[in-house]
C-alpha cells in the first residue's frame, strides 16, 4: 500500500522546504544584507532611549513624537562616532609624518645589522633607501606588465569595496531610523508569523535572548569605560604624550575582540618608538598592554560580563571568523551578539532532542 502523506504533513513538509529556500536565499545574500543586520543590532541597542523619550511627558502632558525621539536618538549616537573619530584622525596625523621621517633611520640601523648576513648568503641587496629604490627600478624594468596588470586588477578590486563601503555608511543610517519608527510593530509581525503552536516557545527563547543580549550590552559597556580610564592613566603614568587619546581608544575597540587591542597596541608602540629612545617606550607599552589583557581576561570580563554570553574562545574566534567571511567587517562587529542568540536557539533545540522519542527510543 502506496504511503499517503496527511494534509497536516503535506502542509508541513511545503513550509519547511519555504523556509530552507528563504534561509538559503539569506545566506546568498549575505553581502547585501550586511546593512541590514548592522541596522537591526543598533536598533534594539538603541530602541530603549527612544522608548524612553518617547514616554517622557512634556508641556500639558503631551508626549514627544517617537519620529523626534528618533531622530534625537540618533544625532547622539552618530556624534559619538564622529567624536571617536576626530579622537583617533589627530594620533594619525601626528604619528604618520614622524614615523615616515623614521623610516630611513631604521632602515639603515636594519641594514647594518642584516647586510653581513645576507652577503655571507651569497644576497647582495642594500635594505638601506637607495638600495630599495635600485632593487624596486630594476623589478620595474624586468616585469613592468604583470605589475601593471595587478595593479589595475587591485584598483578594480578597491574600488568595488570603497562602493560596497559607501553603500554601507549611506544604507545603515536610514535603515535604522525607519527601523526604531517601526521596530515594536516589526517585532509584532515576526510574532504574527511565528505558527501558533510554537508561538509560546518562541516567545520564551526571545526573551531569554533579550536579557542575555541586555546582560551583555551593559556588561561590555562597563569593561570599556573601565578599560579606557584604565589605559589613559596607564599611558600617561609612563609618560606617553598621546596617552589619552590612545587609551579612549584602546578602551572603546574592545567590543571588538582581538582586533580593537591589536590596533590599540599598534597605535601605542609606533607612538612610543617615535616618542622614547631605546627600549624604554616599546617595553613599558608591552607592559601596560599585557596588564590591561590579564585586567580585561580575568577579572572585568568574568565580573561584569561573566558566563552571560557563555563563549569560550575557540567559539569566539571561529564566530569572528565565520561572521567576518559572511558579512565582512560589519560581521566581525555582529559576531559576539548574533553568537549568543544562535547559542540560545542550540540551547532550546539541544533540550528538546534530549526529550524527543528519537533519541530517548
Amino acid at each position: 500500500m502506496p504511503f499517503l502523506a496527511t494534509t497536516e504533513q503535506k502542509q508541513t513538509a511545503f513550509w519547511l522546504v519555504l523556509w530552507l529556500a528563504f534561509g538559503y536565499l539569506i545566506y546568498a545574500l549575505g553581502p547585501i544584507l550586511a546593512p541590514f543586520m548592522a541596522a537591526a543590532i543598533l536598533a534594539y541597542a538603541l530602541n530603549g532611549a527612544v522608548d524612553y523619550l518617547d514616554r517622557m511627558r512634556l508641556w500639558r502632558g503631551r508626549t514627544l513624537p517617537r519620529t523626534v525621539a528618533a531622530m534625537i536618538v540618533m544625532l547622539v549616537f552618530i556624534a559619538s562616532l564622529l567624536a571617536l573619530v576626530l579622537i583617533v584622525v589627530p594620533v594619525l596625523q601626528k604619528e604618520i609624518p614622524l614615523l615616515q621621517a623614521q623610516i630611513p633611520l631604521a632602515l639603515t640601523k636594519l641594514n647594518i645589522m642584516l647586510a653581513p648576513y645576507l652577503q655571507a648568503a651569497g644576497i647582495h641587496v642594500q635594505l638601506d633607501l637607495s638600495g630599495l629604490k635600485k632593487l624596486l627600478t630594476e623589478q620595474l624594468a624586468t616585469s613592468g606588465d604583470d605589475i601593471w596588470t595587478m595593479v589595475l586588477a587591485s584598483a578594480r578590486a578597491g574600488g568595488v569595496a570603497l562602493l560596497s563601503w559607501i553603500v554601507t555608511l549611506t544604507l545603515v543610517p536610514v535603515v535604522l531610523f525607519y527601523m526604531l519608527l517601526d521596530w515594536h510593530q516589526i517585532l509584532r509581525s515576526i510574532s504574527l508569523a511565528v505558527p501558533r503552536r510554537w508561538v509560546v516557545q518562541t516567545r520564551a527563547m526571545a526573551q531569554e535572548v533579550d536579557a542575555l543580549l541586555a546582560q551583555y550590552l551593559r556588561g561590555q559597556l562597563l569593561v570599556m569605560l573601565v578599560l579606557a580610564i584604565f589605559y589613559s592613566a596607564a599611558l600617561a603614568g609612563i609618560g606617553l604624550d598621546v596617552a589619552l587619546p590612545v587609551g579612549i581608544i584602546s578602551g572603546l575597540l574592545v567590543f571588538i575582540p582581538y582586533l580593537g587591542f591589536g590596533l590599540g597596541l599598534t597605535l601605542a608602540l609606533v607612538a612610543a618608538v617615535l616618542q622614547f629612545p631605546g627600549w624604554y617606550g616599546l617595553i613599558a607599552v608591552s607592559a601596560v598592554y599585557g596588564v590591561g589583557q590579564i585586567l580585561e581576561g580575568f577579572i572585568l570580563t568574568p565580573r561584569l560580563v561573566g558566563e552571560r554570553i557563555g563563549l569560550n574562545a575557540l567559539t569566539v574566534i571561529f564566530a569572528l571568523l565565520a561572521f567576518g567571511q559572511l558579512f565582512g567587517f560589519v560581521g566581525v562587529l555582529l559576531a559576539l551578539p548574533a553568537s549568543a542568540v544562535l547559542m540560545v536557539a542550540f540551547r532550546h533545540l539541544r533540550r528538546h532532542y534530549l526529550r524527543s522519542s528519537f533519541y530517548n527510543a
